[in-house]
């Protein structure tokens, strides 16, 4: 077992970051004074932090930030994906950027302290992510305290023990806690937020985390959106008589999160109903199918992500966060792989054969292309329409 009774604090150290298998990391604490276990990852993303850190997706994780300008346009109470932040933490590598921005209302620092959210800055962020590109993703603890006063043999011993991402449903604790309808549309520049007016079509949305901003696209293609927790019965479902239903995002381990699930979209895939799944509902509805799932050795997150669309040939830059892939060879032969990563190959989306039901593991209501996705949400509608 790895022992830190010996190490010494550098000066001007307020945080410190150990992973579970045994590296140790100083720096400068930011946002809330306490500590935090969680997976270590890191995103490439060079914008989006807010957005990020609000991704329901994210729950049990704590975020390595490649790009070093991170509090550069502060926080607003608009570029969020849920009320409440679930990310467990954030490592940087310079300290938070003084905010520049006409949308700023409140200092990076101060939104995190807000939210109880835990980091640390200032330590070598291309040293970590190379650890895990080739270790795969740690769990590990960050602790944060003015004083600089840790007992390190205690915070190792928590980032050992903690039983990590691997067989955990975290979509439970991220889920609505009752239906409730959505209509608000896309940000846009001139009008912020706006509200559907006559909907077309009505979409039932299980919420296994889902990030607001994909509710937003749906709205926006013309459908009112019904959203129900993540637990809720077909014939609940059904009750709401929609045109269509879909799957959302969410944290954890497909396979844990499926034992109620898998069963719910069954009952759905034999009632007919139109059905599109993103991220985590993308997995849930390829395990319903009879596919087969696992963790992957780093995950993918980013905004940079390329994907190559089968069905046209086109290649989509995407945004992506999870760290679970649908094995594509499982998949029976009534199904179609329809998108595949152009960085490792794995499985990005699939279509029943003879049924109007599809899904894509990334984000495509996210706009790092800027709108190369945003077709997905059109293609729902079509299946809606032609099923009328």
């Amino acid at each position: 077992m790895t022992d830190f009774s010996n190490v010494k604090r550098p000066q001007n150290a307020s945080a410190v970051l150990i992973t579970a298998d045994g590296k140790l990391f100083w720096g400068r604490g930011i946002g809330a004074q306490t500590d935090a276990i969680g997976e270590i990852c890191f995103n490439t993303s060079m914008s989006g932090y807010q957005e990020i850190l609000t991704d329901p997706s994210y729950a049990g994780q704590i975020i390595t930030f490649t790009f070093p300008h991170i509090g550069n346009v502060g926080t607003n109470d608009e570029d969020i994906e849920t009320d409440k932040p679930v990310a467990r933490g954030l490592i940087i590598r310079e300290d938070i950027t003084t905010p520049s921005n006409w949308r700023s209302n409140a200092h990076f620092n101060d939104w995190l302290i807000k939210h109880n959210i835990v980091g640390i800055a200032g330590l070598d962020t291309r040293a970590l992510t190379i650890h895990i590109r080739d270790n795969g993703a740690p769990n590990g603890i960050i602790a944060h305290s003015a004083d600089g006063e840790f007992d390190l043999n205690d915070l190792y011993k928590k980032a050992k023990s903690w039983a990590g991402l691997a067989g955990a449903d975290l979509a439970k604790d991220v889920t609505c806690s009752d239906t409730y309808e959505w209509t608000q549309t896309v940000w846009t520049i001139e009008d912020g937020y706006s509200e559907l007016g006559n909907a077309l079509h009505h979409v039932v949305a299980i919420d296994y985390g889902a990030k607001q901003n994909i509710l937003r696209c749906l709205a926006s293609a013309g459908c009112k959106v019904t959203v129900v927790p993540a637990s809720t019965p077909a014939s609940e479902i059904l009750k709401h008589n929609p045109d269509g239903i879909f799957l959302s995002n969410g944290p954890g381990d497909p396979a844990a999160t499926g034992e109620y699930a898998i069963p719910v979209v069954k009952d759905l895939l034999e009632a007919g109903k139109p059905i599109f799944g993103i991220c985590l509902g993308h997995q849930i509805l390829a395990l319903a199918l009879g596919g087969k799932t696992q963790k992957m050795h780093l995950g993918h997150r980013g905004a940079n992500h390329p994907v190559k669309d089968l069905l046209t040939g086109k290649v989509e830059i995407t945004s992506q966060n999870h760290g679970f892939e649908v094995i594509a060879e499982s998949l029976p032969d009534n199904v179609d792989v329809t998108h595949i990563s152009l960085f490792d190959g794995t499985n990005e989306g699939l279509k029943v054969k003879d049924k109007p039901v599809f899904s894509v593991q990334y984000h495509p209501e996210a706009s790092p292309g800027p709108q190369d996705s945003h077709y997905l949400f059109k293609r729902f509608v079509s299946y809606i329409e032609d099923a009328a």
